[in-house]
């Protein structure tokens, strides 16, 4: 069964704290600060090229309580996104041309808005991609989604931590990689993932451990040729994430003493050309209640946009945002090192 562990919030956990959380960090010998690396890359300060995406949580309830989560998302949660906030963002959309909106979690299907949500933003134009955990499509009222996803062209970007069942598990409890695979196997019924329906099915993993993703390029030809052996499933595209040091995943670090380690592994592997293309330069990050935030990281550490940018999506203005300087921490290594690391996948 999935994992019910309860949140670091629910436990009411010294780390459920976002405060705590980046004073942990700061305490940390580091090499040199996030602000350094990028001041020796020109990079400071670390400005926005656009906004291609526009990325909403629509809440941090979810049916699992996976162990890296770095939202602390779970079924004890009850932060959820409103209609109201919805249609804020869908009139922010509707003043520009941007083109995507990523609609995020928690497990967002839970959101009792959320295919309204996709069928206005559909109804604008706009490509939607949905962040989903694949156990959902197994859940109640939600069986019938991978056909409410092809009526609406939405792009499905599937967690799943390794093509095996162990690490799955491991991971995300008992019985999870099962029905992870049949939700797979239901989206590639309607054509998800073959290369010639434009229905794109994507999957993203995390590393079981304490390291760095291993080549995105090798590990997509991995996976896809595993999947397909071990279960017939098919899909377009791998994006490895790098595990941020942040809510659970840092408890994890701490538990098991790999914190210092694994911090100085990230700040150590810091890449330019991985910091040139992070997710934070072109896309905005929209929480539950409206606040904006320069990343889905920042967000969970309530990182707030600098002075000087709009705060809540009810002041949305463009040209604000696109002058605006990113607020950076020492997480922010997370996303910089090695090949880099976005919502997107790799990033050099």
């Amino acid at each position: 069964m999935v994992l019910s562990l309860p949140t670091l919030q629910s436990r009411h956990a010294p780390l459920a704290s976002a405060d705590a959380q980046r004073s942990l960090l700061r305490r940390l010998p580091v090499a040199r600060e996030f602000e350094h690396a990028l001041q020796a890359s020109a990079l400071h300060p670390l400005r926005p090229t656009q906004i291609d995406v526009f990325q909403i949580n629509v809440g941090r309830i979810c049916n699992q309580t996976c162990r890296h989560c770095h939202v602390d998302a779970g079924p004890d949660r009850t932060e959820i996104m409103t209609r109201d906030t919805m249609q804020l963002c869908l009139d922010a959309l509707a003043q520009t041309d941007i083109p995507i909106l990523d609609i995020t979690g928690g497990a967002p299907e839970l959101n009792p808005h959320f295919r309204w949500l996709v069928e206005q933003a559909t109804a604008l134009g706009r490509h939607v991609l949905d962040r989903c955990n694949l156990t959902i499509l197994s859940s109640g009222p939600h069986r019938d989604l991978p056909e409410f996803f092809a009526e609406h062209r939405v792009e499905v970007v599937c967690s799943l931590p390794h093509y095996r069942a162990l690490g799955t598990d491991r991971q995300r409890g008992d019985g999870v990689y099962k029905k992870s695979i049949a939700g797979l196997k239901r989206l590639n019924a309607l054509g998800y993932g073959d290369g010639r329906s434009g229905l794109k099915l994507i999957l993203v993993t995390n590393p079981v451990g304490a390291f760095l993703p291993a080549a995105q390029a090798s590990l997509e030809a991995e996976w896809k040729a595993e999947l397909l052996r071990l279960h017939g499933v098919r899909f377009d595209a791998l994006y490895t994430i790098t595990n941020m040091p942040i809510s659970r995943y840092l408890e994890w670090l701490v538990e098991t003493d790999n914190l210092q380690e694994y911090m100085s592994r990230l700040v150590s592997a810091f890449n330019p050309a991985a910091a040139r293309g992070v997710m934070c330069r072109n896309t905005l990050s929209v929480g539950w209640d409206g606040s904006l935030y320069d990343c889905d990281f920042n967000q969970m550490l309530d990182m707030k946009l600098r002075p000087g940018a709009p705060q809540h999506i009810r002041d949305f203005d463009l040209p604000r945002l696109l002058a605006r300087n990113i607020a950076v921490d020492r997480h922010c290594f997370g996303c910089t090192a090695g090949a880099g690391s976005s919502c997107a996948g790799a990033t050099a």
